[in-house]
């Protein structure tokens, strides 16, 4: 097969996004007679998209070698550009802010409208970021989009619309910024973008939906996203970020396995990718599902894994501690995280699990703002999401101020909000709080019925903690749901007893016993003899 073959094989993979089959080509024609700048991009783009950040780097290396002993100036600040920006996305930040140094030297003396400086801009507006200087960066973001309209660039168009985007979401210009975030992706959508730049408005789009609990639209482009990717078969980035949003929205829909197995798989290809500061998110993610579903030993694993990778993974650790008794510790990490946490964004992200904190240690009055706080949000932002969020949160302290006709229209909206969202453990959770609240007007039969239907929904997800909850308000609840019968058989297991040991002791037949532990086993929702009794210690019921 000659070059020119190679070369026509390498160009029509890369358009069908078969990265392996372009880079192979590519790499092949190199070693027999040397790539020209042109091809080595391509190439460099191939490796990167297959996760090889490291043969990416050595291909952009030599394509600014080779523009730079052409005497093309700005076809090296190209590749200075994009060394720049493969390396600081691996963590090489001092290289990466090198390689962006030197790429504005050698825009001294070019021409002052080109392409190039808006590409450059986009270092800037990292760097504004980086010190904190919003203004700055907003004020980067619009000369972004401006060069990039000046010269009909689709990918730094795209950029510079997901720069500001993000930018007006923090300061809490949510319609706007989401409105530029759907401009961005109008480019996505039509096929407009180079791989890298489309994968990276993907994720930027969905990050900044689930940020402010947009799902209609993170569920949208999350479906969008996973096209995408699956249509790249050998594609390594921005995999990870997909399983980690496929698994948002599954936790969203109660699908706890699902998104279970989404989040693991993330951490895996997170890893693959060389990205693994990212997985602390997936941890985090993946210990809130484990929380609502009771298995707080593992919750807080993951939660520290989480740490270990610099994600703090709140306030999902601070419900954690309430549910496990540590309330003075939940409080402090909830005041902190409440005084450090500026930007609208984020504080709505934290309001609705520091409420939950604050009022189980007993603090009304700080509960109250904050539910205030995250309702004026909600009506800023407008997205149904934070809406229900503040509905419940309203509810919620109004019980704690014993006043539910207060409390009963909040935790109804909720509950409808929540169900337009096809969130059914949210749903659940509010109609707990409804049920609360008609049991204080004296409906005693209303609230049964309330209950019982979150009760139910709880039982079908697996939900231990929040189903032990609605056992105790309609008074069945033993510890943990236990049988004093299975409270004597799972103390005996926790000692050491094998079944026939535990069948002498309690004079019962070796298949009761094996029944019993089914029921605890199915109780718990655990899958073994070690798991019952570690919940069970967890929980205080030995």
């Amino acid at each position: 097969m000659g070059i020119v073959d190679d070369l026509q094989r390498a160009r029509s993979a890369f358009e069908r996004r078969d990265w392996a089959v372009a880079y192979e080509r590519l790499a092949a024609v190199d070693q027999d007679a040397g790539l020209g700048p042109d091809e080595l991009a391509t190439l460099a783009t191939a490796a990167f998209l297959l996760g090889d950040t490291d043969a990416c780097i050595r291909a952009l290396q030599r394509g600014y070698r080779s523009r730079i002993d052409a005497g093309d100036v700005l076809g090296a600040i190209r590749f200075a550009f994009w060394l720049a920006r493969v390396l600081n996305g691996r963590g090489e930040v001092a290289v990466g802010n090198g390689w962006a140094a030197r790429a504005e030297r050698l825009l001294d003396g070019q021409p002052e409208d080109v392409v190039e400086r808006g590409y450059l801009r986009i270092h800037d507006f990292f760097r504004c970021l980086d010190t904190g200087d919003f203004p700055g960066a907003l004020a980067v973001g619009d000369d972004i989009v401006a060069v990039a309209r000046r010269h009909g660039d689709p990918d730094l168009l795209a950029q510079g619309l997901v720069c500001k985007g993000r930018l007006l979401l923090y300061a809490g210009r949510v319609p706007e910024g989401l409105a530029l975030l759907d401009e961005a992706m109008v480019g996505v959508a039509a096929g407009e973008l180079s791989p890298i730049f489309a994968g990276t408005v993907y994720c930027a789009m969905i990050e900044g939906c689930q940020e402010v609990l947009d799902f209609a639209r993170a569920s949208a482009w999350t479906a969008a996203l996973t096209r995408w990717c699956d249509s790249q078969p050998d594609l390594v980035p921005f995999t990870g970020q997909c399983a980690v949003h496929r698994g948002q929205i599954l936790r969203l829909h109660a699908a706890y396995p699902e998104a279970l197995a989404e989040f693991e798989d993330a951490c895996r290809r997170y890893a693959a990718a060389g990205a693994d500061p990212a997985a602390g998110l997936a941890l985090g993610e993946r210990g809130d599902v484990l929380r609502i579903r009771g298995d707080f030993a593992a919750a807080e694993a993951s939660y520290d894994e989480a740490s270990g990778y610099g994600y703090e993974a709140q306030p999902g650790r601070a419900l954690l501690m309430v549910a496990r008794g540590r309330i003075p510790g939940a409080l402090a990490a909830v005041r902190r995280l409440l005084a450090e946490t500026g930007d609208p964004v984020h504080r709505s992200r934290l309001l609705a699990g520091a409420v939950e904190v604050l009022l189980a240690g007993d603090a009304l009055p700080e509960a109250e703002t904050a539910a205030g706080e995250l309702s004026t949000i909600a009506d800023g932002f407008g997205c149904a999401g934070l809406r229900a969020s503040a509905a419940y949160c309203a509810a919620l302290v109004a019980l704690a101020a014993d006043d539910p006709d207060r409390a009963l229209p909040h935790a109804r909206l909720a509950a409808r909000l929540w169900g337009e969202l096809r969130a059914p453990y949210e749903v659940a959770r509010s109609k707990l709080l409804a049920g609360r609240a008609v049991r204080l007007l004296g409906d005693e039969d209303s609230a049964t019925a309330e209950l019982t239907a979150a009760f139910r929904t709880f039982d079908e997800l697996g939900a231990v903690p929040a189903r032990q909850e609605a056992e105790k308000l309609l008074g069945r609840s033993t510890a943990g749901g236990l049988t004093g019968r299975e409270l004597d058989v799972l103390r005996l297991v926790a000692v050491g007893n094998s079944n026939a040991e535990i069948a002498e002791r309690l004079v019962l037949s070796d298949k009761t016993v094996a029944r019993h532990l089914t029921n605890i086993f199915a109780k718990l929702d655990v899958p073994s003899r070690t798991a019952a009794v570690a919940y069970a210690r967890d929980h205080d019921l030995l």
